[in-house]
Parts: structure tokens; sequence; C-alpha cells
């Protein structure tokens, strides 16, 4: 199945937690963050969003810094994505 996000809309696939500091240390899962870098896999068409212009910073393949606490998690095929909307990417990583 494939997904398409419309308008402004971003589509996710999160990176797992870390499940190990840097030191060799095992975190349970409790202790685990949740992880807010994701690479992108659709994005949206931009467009009129609110009467305004929106064109779309992103693109598929980028890997993104996001808000903590945003966006709708899904599951699909047996992975776990995110929909946001692209205001709630804070950056694009570069390598």
């Amino acid at each position: 199945m494939k997904i398409k996000p419309i308008f402004d809309r971003v589509v996710l696939l999160p990176k797992e937690a870390e499940k190990e500091t840097k030191s060799g240390i095992i975190l349970p899962t409790a202790a685990q963050e949740k992880s807010q870098i994701g690479n992108v896999v659709a994005v949206g068409a931009g467009g009129l969003v609110d009467g305004k212009e929106v064109k779309m910073q992103v693109k598929v393949g980028d890997e993104v810094l996001y808000a903590k606490y945003s966006g709708t998690e899904f599951s699909l095929d047996g992975k776990k994505y995110i929909v946001l909307k692209q205001t709630d990417i804070l950056a694009v990583l570069e390598k």
C-alpha cells in the first residue's frame, strides 16, 4: 500500500529509539527516549493552506528533526509512521 499526504503534510519513518548509551549501558524500554529524527518517505504538494501559498521545503529521502509531540502516528505494513505538518519539522539534517 502507498500513502500520499495532502497539502503541507509530510510522512516520516521515525528512527528507532537508542537502546544503549554511548558508554554501553543497555536502557530498559521505559527509559528509552522517543526519537525526534526521521526520514521523509512522502511529501504533499503544498499549495494554498489557510489562504497562504505554501512551498514544500523537504523532499523524499531527507533526514529531519521534528517537534517532540507533533504529528499523528500510524502503522502500515508493519512499520510505524508519523504524518505531520511541514511547520512541525525543525531542521533538515545534512551529512
